[in-house]
């Protein structure tokens, strides 16, 4: 039986997008290799192997060839590495990247067939680590990517994408549908409270204007968590209480517990607007239309590669209600299902050269 290790893959994570990748990923690679295939995860600080691979982790690997990360790696055939999604980058800080480029490398030492899972790649802003990165992109078995630009990226760095095909969101079942009632809207707490990506005072506003204009044109609004209650500051539940304390019983709450729950309340809306992508490529994996409030790189190419180009760019778009109002008056939410629809349809091919290519991988192992 072939035993296949996830890296960065998390299961039990409060970001309901981090878990899509573990449940896709995991889909294609039983297509490829079988429904008996055993799957585990391993995260930065915990997962199915009983581990750590975080720094201290790391700091008792480095010079042992029986190290705890070593000896976690030799229990498998084959490793994917899908970097929760974009995190194959310099942008969130080196000792991010350092971890993830130091796994690749003992996973790629040891002989395993080491695989980047679909996902953006870069980008990387200093000199060093786009040779790292390059490196180790060099060494893997199989490198894939979710969009063009990271095509581009991965060009640049000298070692070409073997495949781009999409998120692998699109391998996950369709929930049974249902009858679509309402407008959904995703708040991020991530752009909810101060960060690097947009204005937190501006976005505050431009929420609850989006709230305001949806009650206006009479649609029945609720307001969604996608990252679930958690510790951290990256956490949409407060943001999304705090909204409904004000609008009181104008508006609904989706508080989900699981990916399954998340994914028949986005199939079950007329229209979701979501500042998380997942949130936002959930519902159009279900054949329902979104609305990305995009906030980074990573939205734009995966989105047109896929031929959905209803977007409005947080960090560009001066009135994002008003370009948000602008796609509704242009496009009545009947077509925009449609859309959606014909999206989801064309998903399925794209995703059969990723399985095609996991099986000569898988069965190279030995």
């Amino acid at each position: 039986m072939t035993k296949v290790l996830l890296l960065r893959a998390d299961a039990t994570s409060a970001n309901l997008g981090v878990r899509v990748l573990k449940e896709g990923t995991e889909a294609l690679v039983k297509r490829a290799l079988g429904a008996d295939t055993t799957v585990h995860v391993q995260n930065f600080n915990g997962g199915d192997t009983g581990a750590k691979f975080n720094r201290d982790a790391v700091l008792r690997d480095v010079l042992r060839p029986r190290g705890p990360i070593k000896s976690v790696l030799r229990r498998y055939d084959l490793v994917i590495d899908v970097c929760g999604g974009d995190s194959f980058t310099d942008i969130y800080g080196l000792n991010r990247l350092a971890l993830i480029l130091y796994t690749q490398r003992m996973s790629q030492k040891l002989g395993i067939p080491t695989v980047l899972g679909p996902q953006t790649i870069g980008p990387f802003e200093r000199g060093f680590t786009r040779r790292l990165a390059s490196a180790s992109l060099k060494r893997m078995a199989l490198v894939l990517s979710r969009d063009r630009a990271s095509e581009a990226e991965a060009r640049a760095l000298g070692r070409p994408v073997d495949l781009t095909a999409t998120d692998v969101v699109f391998a996950l079942p369709v929930p049974e549908q249902r009858h679509r009632s309402g407008v959904v809207v995703n708040v991020s707490g991530l752009l909810w409270n101060a960060n690097r990506h947009v204005d937190a005072t501006a976005y505050r506003a431009n929420v609850r204007g989006l709230i305001d204009e949806l009650l206006r044109r009479g649609h029945r609004v609720s307001l969604l968590a996608h990252v679930i209650d958690n510790p951290n500051s990256d956490n949409d539940v407060p943001a999304v209480r705090e909204l409904a304390s004000e609008y009181g019983e104008r508006v609904g709450v989706l508080i989900p517990e699981s990916l399954a729950e998340v994914r028949e309340m986005v199939a079950g809306a007329e229209l979701v607007i979501g500042s998380r992508m997942h949130a936002c490529l959930n519902a159009i994996s279900t054949g329902t239309p979104a609305i990305p409030w995009a906030y980074s790189r990573k939205f734009a190419p995966l989105l047109e590669d896929i031929g959905w180009t209803h977007l409005v760019d947080l960090r560009t778009e001066l009135d994002p209600v008003a370009a948000t109002s602008a796609i509704l008056e242009s496009h009545a939410l009947p077509d925009l299902l449609t859309a959606a629809q014909a999206v989801r349809a064309a998903t399925d091919a794209r995703l059969v050269p990723i399985v095609e290519a996991l099986t000569v991988v898988g069965a190279g192992r030995g």
